[in-house]
């Protein structure tokens, strides 16, 4: 991450962790859920991300945030996919072709898990999802991809879902 101009924190790994791809999917769920829960209060209480303006360059693979109070954040980030307010689908970023390849890591960690888990929600390129399910797909994405964070942006009528590092 980058404060006040300096950058802290690693680039989103890129290696999958082989014990998290074993797990059950119900017990990667919770620990996924639980792990970004946490990381979610840390950063709104260090860099006020719920209250800031947010940005993406997608040729950098940059997110950067700017707090109420000025605080100016910036990281590394991933995108793993959107959700269409107009009908409710979800997109994964690996199958939408204006995401750049190297910003997918993270949601081809998860098609990976759920092709050696069997799990058809991982790896169905488009589906109707909740919101809910998004930051699921999102938490899980950042736990195998080796996340420090997620973020949902609005971008007119679709919410981009994205982790960063």
């Amino acid at each position: 991450m980058k404060l006040f101009g300096r950058t802290f924190g690693n680039t989103p790994k890129q290696a999958v962790s082989e014990s998290d791809m074993d797990l059950d999917y119900p017990l990667l769920l919770t620990r996924s859920r639980d792990e970004l829960a946490f990381q979610t209060q840390a950063h709104d209480n260090l860099f006020q991300l719920k209250a800031a303006r947010w940005d993406v360059d997608l040729d950098a693979g940059c997110i950067e945030f700017l707090s109420p109070q000025g605080l100016h954040t910036t990281a590394a980030m991933q995108v793993i996919g959107t959700i269409n307010s107009q009908d409710g689908t979800w997109l994964w970023a690996w199958a939408n072709p204006s995401i750049p390849p190297g910003l997918c890591a993270h949601s081809n960690a998860v098609k990976m898990y759920g092709t050696r888990h069997h799990i058809e929600r991982l790896v169905s390129s488009k589906l109707a999802s909740s919101e809910s399910e998004a930051w699921d797909f999102t938490a899980i994405a950042s736990k195998l991809g080796g996340g420090q964070g997620a973020y949902r942006g609005p971008s007119g009528t679709t919410l981009v879902f994205m982790t960063f590092g």
